[in-house]
């Protein structure tokens, strides 16, 4: 959805080069495949936008890249949430069998993101009602940022579709 949203902001005087990979089981794996292509990438401006784990790593990127970030219903200590997870699980979004590796946990230690350097940069997007992550803990670690606290919703923010038109309109230039 948001993929064809952005795609649809086009035109030939604004080329977007849209990029949403399946990411790899290891996070350093993943953030050397996204970072190697963001460094070979001609883009003259980088926005990343991130759900759940997803908002995790957009933190670590909108850092290191100095760019925007959306995080919506982010992980902001990945590491923590799911180490008690260690082991075989189910993808939340898919239901596929996934090996979560304790060296995984490590990984997402090293990439943890302990504060937001330009909160300016940052729209964060938290429902109160996630069912997996604390909404409070989302919004004061973003403080400072563009928050939209949607009251009930859920992890997948449901009616993420409402929101969509104000992702765009912060993400534009």
């Amino acid at each position: 959805m948001t993929g064809e949203a952005v795609k649809a902001l086009a035109s030939a005087e604004n080329t977007i080069d849209w990029y949403c990979p399946q990411l790899l089981a290891s996070p350093k794996q993943s953030m050397a495949m996204v970072t190697k292509y963001i460094d070979q990438s001609k883009a003259d401006r980088i926005v990343v936008i991130g759900s759940s784990l997803g908002g995790f790593y957009a933190n670590y990127l909108a850092e290191k890249y100095g760019c925007k970030a959306v995080a919506l219903n982010p992980a902001v200590r990945a590491a923590r949430e799911l180490a008690p997870h260690v082991g075989m699980m189910t993808s939340y979004d898919s239901n596929e069998p996934f090996d979560l590796r304790p060296e995984y946990i490590d990984e997402l230690k090293t990439l943890q993101v302990e504060g937001i350097s330009r909160p300016n940069r940052y729209f964060l997007i938290a429902a109160k009602g996630d069912e997996l992550l604390d909404w409070r803990e989302m919004s004061d670690f973003y403080k400072g940022a563009k928050q939209l606290i949607l009251e009930g919703s859920d992890h997948g923010i449901a009616d993420y579709a409402d929101h969509l038109p104000r992702v765009l309109e912060f993400i534009s230039p």
